[in-house]
């Protein structure tokens, strides 16, 4: 069984996507947050539960999804550890938030 770790990108995704969401409302805001960490719960138990991200096949990256959001992440072959590289809005294109961020 692997650990989930978190990227300080990805960590950053999260800080964006709240501060986003408490302009409107800081409670449904943490409530979403927390929401989306434990959606990635179940990678621990099931890491290759997520599908390849098709745009980056070639990276093997793998992707799960919650409510708009793509939850980026890889595992570590040796540990079965999963590292969670990004929180991207599914209306983003993600080659190039990758390319950008990741200078893919």
């Amino acid at each position: 069984m692997g650990k989930i770790r978190w990227t300080e990108k990805a960590s950053n995704n999260l800080q964006a996507i709240h501060a986003y969401i408490a302009k409107d409302s800081k409670t449904y805001a943490t409530r979403f947050i927390k929401s989306l960490i434990k959606a990635t719960t179940k990678l621990e138990m099931m890491p290759r539960c997520g599908r390849i991200v098709p745009e980056l096949e070639s990276y093997k990256f793998r992707e799960v999804i919650y409510q708009n959001y793509r939850i980026v992440y890889r595992i570590i072959e040796d540990t079965e550890d999963i590292e969670i590289l990004a929180v991207v809005h599914g209306a983003r294109e993600i080659k190039t938030a990758f390319r950008q961020e990741w200078e893919l």
